[in-house]
């Protein structure tokens, strides 16, 4: 009776074992193996033709302005010369100056301490139409209007519709001004010689205007927040 009784107990344990190797079977039929999860490929932007750069994609890009959406400027195809940037004070003349250097088509703003310059590429004017001497930054303009002056609408007839007395071309784009003008006064009077803005980046390096110094729209709206009230203007020829 003992022994038939241990036998069973024997042969439960057995089919018991036999049970829990069959199950386990159904969940691994070997050795347990897991496939790694790749790891994401980091994320890289796509490399930049040469010549460009994020820093000046962001420094010359398209923005916002008084309502204007000013485009960007494809610097890569201007001379790196002409980018703004500081560069030490060459010009001898103390901080809150702006100095034209208009051989080299510079335009230096004299920063605090004297010791470095913000500089800028410009366009300057066309030969025998050139201002230079000595004045002051005495008005300052948004978006300002264009009155060409008698002398030019005499050169060109077409300009009479916004010559002296019809109030001028209204701001935007196309407005030879540009997004900001800085108006020069010598001995406390009008110059009508201008820092401005211009929508003609290839004109910037180039002697093509009737006088006055033009700036990318993006260099002279940092010029205009740099500038100091009735700052001293030099320009060199």
């Amino acid at each position: 009776m003992t022994t038939d009784l241990l036998s069973r107990r024997r042969l439960l344990s057995l089919l018991a074992v036999g049970t829990a190797s069959t199950l386990a079977g159904c969940a691994s039929s070997g050795p347990q193996r897991f496939t790694p999860i790749a790891a994401a490929s980091p994320a890289f932007a796509p490399a930049l033709p040469p010549g460009r750069s994020p820093e000046l994609d962001a420094t010359y890009g398209e923005i916002v302005d008084g309502g204007f959406v000013i485009p960007a400027v494809p610097y890569w195809k201007i001379p790196p010369r002409f980018y703004r940037q500081r560069v030490p004070n060459e010009t001898g003349e103390p901080a809150g100056t702006v100095v034209v250097d208009t051989q080299q088509r510079f335009l230096y703003l004299v920063e605090s301490g004297g010791q470095t310059a913000m500089r800028y590429g410009v366009g300057i004017g066309r030969e025998g139409f050139a201002w230079q001497g000595e004045g002051v930054i005495q008005w300052r303009q948004k978006w300002p209007k264009w009155t060409p002056p008698s002398e030019m609408v005499a050169r060109q007839p077409q300009l009479a519709k916004y010559g002296p007395g019809t109030g001028g071309m209204e701001p935007g784009l196309m407005n030879p001004l540009g997004a900001r003008a800085l108006y020069i006064f010598q001995n406390g009077k009008d110059t009508l010689y201008r820092l401005h803005g211009n929508p003609e980046w290839n004109s910037i390096g180039k002697a093509v205007s009737s006088g006055c110094v033009r700036l990318m729209n993006q260099d002279i709206i940092d010029l205009y927040e740099r500038v100091p009230n009735k700052a001293r203007i030099i320009v060199w020829q």
